[in-house]
């Protein structure tokens, strides 16, 4: 048995995400499931150096998660340039889970050191930006990637399933609801659940370049390309509380809704806020309305009713509803063991870096959701609909 060996410099994983989705979720877990079997005679196993700001987080994390996994505390270094050149030996992979306005200088610099580059979305809070950027990884001839967790959700997956095989017929439209309420900081004995740099536009957060990059590869893999498009964002709540306490003015969008039109005419609605009240099936749900028949999706179950199974109601606002809606819906089957959608997209990397399989997943597709969401704000301020060129 070969066990082939891939070192990474997970880089920026003490936030959130980084540390539960990437870290924890996904390549501790992939260790500790003895790495990525290709076949019998041939295993993938990742290698970790921690690099941040923090030597404080990283000996924490390192500490908690490399035992269970290596049996010692995993490798960690606040020296992000001397992993780079060499100083703690070789690496294949360069990850990157910072903020996304110190992105940039992150993969500049892993492409001078010719590592493969994997990174989360967005990739910039600009097209052009994103597009430079993937070009300069392109030229340098590296294998590269952005995040795109969302298409190995359950709820996505039994989806594509059922449009391939042919249960909605011709799909009219869909219509998505994301969000949830967060709590702003302001309020006694509630703190925020997001970072606070999600409401600061000077820092790259905001709605549209957050979510915007989600949907445009979600529809784009799952119904088709996008055409056109016209949306309308708010800040709906202007002040917020940030980790050390201190008041601040909210800047970015906490609130977006967009309407996207397809190439072959289908629409597609998603409405987003971090300003709403949960009162459906889960903090994300889409419904694909077809001829044939009907879904909705929230991250892992789906509920289809069939054209037969369609109740026949008549509008009638003086007597109390005779149909139960919710009744005439059935749930597609968990046939399959779902993984988490960060790990099995972590394990598809590696196979391409190792293995050179195929891999859709580059830079310049991150830089199509940049461009959606700079449309969404061109399309905000103009108060128009725009459409949607091709990146070249």
């Amino acid at each position: 048995m070969e066990i082939k060996k891939l070192r990474i410099i997970m880089n920026g994983v003490t936030g959130r995400m980084g540390t539960n989705q990437h870290l924890e979720r996904s390549i501790t877990a992939i260790i500790e499931q003895g790495g990525v079997k290709v076949s019998n005679d041939l295993i993938i196993m990742p290698e970790v150096l921690l690099t941040g700001r923090s030597e404080y987080k990283l000996k924490a994390l390192a500490e908690k998660y490399g035992p269970g996994a290596i049996g010692k505390p995993y490798e960690y270094t606040t020296d992000l340039q001397g992993a780079l050149d060499g100083k703690y030996g070789e690496f294949d992979i360069f990850f990157d889970a910072s903020g996304t306005l110190q992105r940039a200088d992150f993969i500049e610099r892993a492409v001078k050191a010719g590592l493969a580059i994997y990174c989360e979305k967005p990739t910039a809070v600009e097209t052009a930006e994103a597009v430079r950027l993937a070009k300069l990884v392109d030229d340098a001839g590296l294998k590269n990637g952005v995040v795109q967790d969302k298409l190995w959700l359950p709820g996505f997956r039994k989806i594509k399933m059922l449009k391939e095989l042919g249960f909605f017929g011709k799909i009219l439209s869909v219509r998505g609801e994301f969000g949830y309420w967060v709590f702003t900081g302001m309020d006694y004995d509630q703190p925020a659940q997001r970072p606070s740099w999600n409401y600061r536009s000077e820092d790259g957060g905001g709605m549209m370049i957050d979510m915007f990059c989600h949907w445009r590869y979600v529809i784009d893999n799952v119904f088709g390309p996008v055409k056109s498009l016209v949306s309308w964002g708010a800040t709906d709540i202007d002040e917020r509380r940030a980790e050390d306490g201190t008041p601040f003015p909210a800047t970015a969008d906490d609130s977006a809704y967009a309407m996207f039109l397809l190439e072959d005419g289908t629409m597609v609605q998603f409405n987003s806020s971090w300003c709403t009240r949960v009162r459906r099936d889960d903090l994300l749900t889409v419904q694909v309305d077809g001829i044939k028949g009907s879904a909705v999706a929230g991250l892992r179950e789906v509920k289809v009713q069939s054209a037969a199974d369609t109740p026949k109601p008549v509008w009638n606002p003086d007597i109390p509803q005779p149909i139960d809606f919710f009744a005439g819906w059935s749930d597609v089957p968990n046939n399959i063991e779902y993984d988490n959608a960060f790990k099995i997209q972590w394990e598809m990397f590696l196979r391409h870096v190792a293995l050179d399989e195929p891999w859709n997943y580059t830079l310049m597709e991150g830089a199509k959701g940049v461009q959606l969401a700079e449309l969404g704000m061109q399309s905000w301020k103009e108060k128009r609909w725009v459409d949607v060129p091709e990146l070249d």
